[in-house]
């Protein structure tokens, strides 16, 4: 089987080392001079892998039973295995998170190039792929290398090429509109897990903080989304898992008025309320019971935002104005003006619908011999590996299909 593989991130390299291990000749084809470079920033320069949660129920797509298959057809276990194969080793986490025991991306991008070359994958670096022709039985794929147009032959095509975050990285979603020439319907591409831009208000002193929380995203009384984790405070708005989480969600209402609430107490409610009543009685001043859970500028910050004298002991304060502290605690709105764009974001919404892909082998259901995988389709994962592991998932089950006679 001869097969063409347009990107060499997750999904690519994934792809073209299943195919060439089941016999298949493999082109992997790629912009950029080297292979990975979007790997390479991943988790901060760590590469968050996988994670315990990366189950269907954790993604955004079209259809939760689609993802079910992928995932039940090569899941975590099956990962860490194959990185095993090729020399990369891993550790969780107390919370679940797999990351590769040297801590380094650059060692994960170099264990699957030297896999690559042991496997016989033929590398077709700086090379830009900018059409996929229907040729006979198989495809066509037209490409441009050193200022001069190509075209090969191949049996079957998988696309990884990407959607449109880091575009800096190579991935600028070009090979989009091949695809719709092609029959399938394109989704506008939009960016995910991306920073939320955001008016902070009277929470502007607060930049630079970092602290866990709850967050949830909401069009007037509808709750659109919610989500748990670390949040930091920047000078344009918000940061961090806890709201890159819900920034798909904020892309797809573009234009719409939405809110952003925070609970600061989120991962601390029970001790909260514990103290509290234990101590309402006493000589405790406010900030000291505040301070026991959030970092002192915050604590300091929400006292005088709900004019309340960091230093009133417990016993003098007010019921009123006590209800008044924990619910802003607990909801303290902001009005959210977007997210930060593509060159901001860790991955993008948008392009191929999962519903014409099918989830066992990543066969586009409208072109036979076409297979979409990663970015290519309309898949957004949270934090903390999970779309690693669907690229991965995604990647391994079309270089397995497309080996096959």
């Amino acid at each position: 089987m001869n097969i063409a593989i347009i990107g060499a991130g997750a999904s690519g390299m994934t792809a073209a080392l299943q195919a060439a291990w089941r016999g298949a000749r493999v082109v992997l084809f790629e912009r950029n001079a080297a292979v990975g470079r979007k790997l390479l920033v991943t988790g901060s320069g760590r590469c968050n892998l996988t994670n315990d949660a990366a189950r269907a129920g954790a993604y955004a797509c079209a259809d939760p039973a689609w993802m079910e298959t992928l995932l039940s057809g090569f899941g975590l276990r099956d990962l860490l295995d194959m990185l095993a194969e090729i020399g990369v080793l891993a550790r969780k986490t107390p919370d679940g998170w797999y990351y590769p025991i040297s801590e380094s991306a650059a060692a994960v991008v170099d264990a699957f190039a030297s896999a690559l070359e042991r496997a016989g994958v033929h590398l077709r670096l700086e090379s830009q792929v900018t059409a996929i022709r229907p040729r006979g039985a198989g495809f066509g794929v037209h490409y441009l290398r050193g200022g001069r147009e190509a075209e090969e032959p191949f049996e079957r095509v998988i696309v990884a090429a990407g959607g449109k975050a880091y575009p800096s990285l190579g991935s600028r979603g070009e090979l989009f509109a091949a695809l719709a020439e092609l029959g399938h319907t394109v989704l506008p591409l939009r960016p995910a897990l991306a920073p939320v831009l955001a008016e902070l208000g009277s929470l502007k002193p607060l930049q630079g903080q970092r602290l866990d929380v709850g967050a949830s995203l909401w069009r007037g009384s509808q709750r659109l989304a919610a989500t748990r984790g670390n949040l930091i405070f920047t000078e344009w708005g918000l940061n961090g898992p806890a709201v890159m989480d819900l920034s798909h969600q904020v892309s797809a209402h573009a234009g719409e008025r939405l809110e952003l609430s925070l609970d600061v107490l989120a991962f601390c409610q029970a001790e909260f309320d514990g103290l509290l009543a234990a101590r309402r009685a006493s000589d405790l001043p406010l900030r000291v019971l505040l301070e026991a859970f959030l970092p002192p500028k915050v604590a300091l910050t929400y006292l005088k935002n709900n004019r309340l004298d960091p230093d009133l002991a417990l016993r003098q304060a007010s019921e009123g104005g006590l209800a008044r502290l924990k619910a802003a605690l607990n909801d303290t709105r902001l009005a959210v003006k977007g997210v930060r764009d593509f060159e901001y974001c860790q991955v993008s919404a948008g392009g191929v619908p999962v519903t014409e892909a099918d989830p066992r082998t990543l066969e586009s259901l409208r072109v036979p011999g076409l297979h979409l995988c990663g970015e290519t389709l309309d898949v957004v994962g949270p934090c903390g590996g999970y779309n690693l592991q669907y690229a991965f998932s995604s990647g391994a089950l079309a270089g397995r299909a497309a080996a096959r006679k």
